[in-house]
């Protein structure tokens, strides 16, 4: 009989390709359509989190984790800080 840590690996692993969306949100606005249309190269959205402020971590449109924007090289990557609480 497998131990049950072995066994609750072995059925993540049947799952490990599936391909999950995971998306990192900053902030959001509303704005007016006024707004919106007035919108051109080098506007500025206002946004209501601070600067160094977590962001939310999303998989498959669950809030999930919250991290932080950090620079890898010539990209952006996010290091994850939290998780949220189940409940």
């Amino acid at each position: 009989m497998l131990e049950p840590s072995s066994f609750a690996e072995d059925e993540i692993a049947v799952l490990a390709d599936v391909p999950v969306h995971v998306e990192v949100i900053l902030d959001r606005c509303v704005l007016r359509l006024a707004d919106i249309l007035a919108l051109e190269p080098g506007s500025v959205l206002p946004l209501q989190r601070s600067a160094g402020e977590n962001m939310d971590v999303y998989i498959n449109g669950i809030l999930l984790a919250f991290g932080e924007m950090v620079i890898i090289e010539n990209s952006m990557g996010v290091r994850i800080t939290d998780f949220r609480p189940e409940g």
